[in-house]
């Protein structure tokens, strides 16, 4: 897998999702309880940021029709959704945080 920076762990606010675009994927990347997740930016329902939305016990709401994704799974909480939306992997060295979309064949 190819991990790209897409900022500082100090840079991130704790429950404050944080959108980037890596090699045009959209990714929300969300500190919580200690930890950094990335999943995909876009709600599998209705086609809108999920880094608008707030953070809450390891879930993502999409702030418009009030579905919730978990940040380690991607799987939807609650209705509207029902389809998952994509999770990449996370590495932490010193104050970077990477993330990667793609994986090398």
């Amino acid at each position: 897998m190819a991990f790209v920076r897409v900022c500082g762990f100090s840079e991130l606010e704790e429950d404050t999702p944080k959108r980037v675009e890596l090699d045009g994927t959209p990714v929300s990347v969300v500190r919580t309880a200690g930890e950094v997740f990335a999943i995909n930016d876009i709600c599998s329902h209705a086609n809108v940021s999920l880094a608008e939305g707030e953070v809450e016990d390891c879930r993502i709401e999409c702030w418009l029709h009030g579905s919730t994704f978990d940040l380690r799974t991607g799987k939807p909480s609650g209705l509207p959704a029902t389809r998952p939306v994509p999770v990449y992997p996370v590495q932490i060295q010193g104050d970077d945080v990477l993330v990667s979309v793609t994986q090398e064949s």
